[in-house]
């Protein structure tokens, strides 16, 4: 039985070897850096080579940092997250859910939609809010195909689906948003 060595880097930057006695096959894991990103490499093996489906890697964001509101109709971001796809086959899985609450009148109607960038890619469910103070939490997904390399920006936006000047409030940290590149 072969037993693994963790051996941790010097200088603060999060990446450890681990280390095989027996092999000459280390591993890097690189530990999430502030976008939440998590890699492991191993000598050899590269992402072109994991099979279809294959999750390469992972971008999360928790917030809004502050409560953002809408009043009237119309369309409001309220968290959004990049991500940089390794190959123009690969898709991005996006997960996002969204907390709203009436902030005034009633009959409040919200939906949750996912964009890239400014393009909407998914109209999701929605909820009525018929008091002020009431709450309406909304989840949706989306597996997209950007076809590019290039930094893609994803949006989880609530949309006010009826008329009238009530509003909303989507409460701080009570939303999210995930993307995942999917090996195509």
């Amino acid at each position: 039985m072969s037993k693994v060595v963790i051996q941790g880097d010097t200088n603060g930057t999060g990446v450890f070897t681990l280390a095989s006695p027996n092999s000459n096959t280390d591993r890097t894991l690189t530990l999430p850096d502030s976008a939440g990103t998590m890699m492991l490499t191993d000598t050899g093996v590269t992402t072109a080579q994991l099979p279809t489906g294959s999750v390469l890697q992972v971008v999360h964001v928790d917030g809004p940092s502050s409560t953002v509101s809408k009043t009237g109709a119309g369309s409001l971001t309220v968290l959004s997250a990049a991500i940089t796809p390794s190959s123009t086959s690969n898709k991005v899985l996006v997960l996002g859910t969204a907390y709203a609450s009436g902030n005034g009148g009633s009959n409040t109607w919200i939906q949750i939609e996912i964009l890239r960038d400014a393009t909407i890619l998914k109209y999701g469910p929605y909820q009525g809010i018929s008091l002020s103070g009431q709450g309406a939490a909304l989840a949706t997904n989306y597996l997209d195909s950007p076809s590019t390399t290039s930094e893609t920006t994803y949006h989880v936006n609530l949309e006010r689906g009826s008329s009238g000047t009530n509003g909303w409030d989507a409460t701080a940290g009570r939303s999210s948003i995930t993307l995942m590149e999917i090996a195509g």
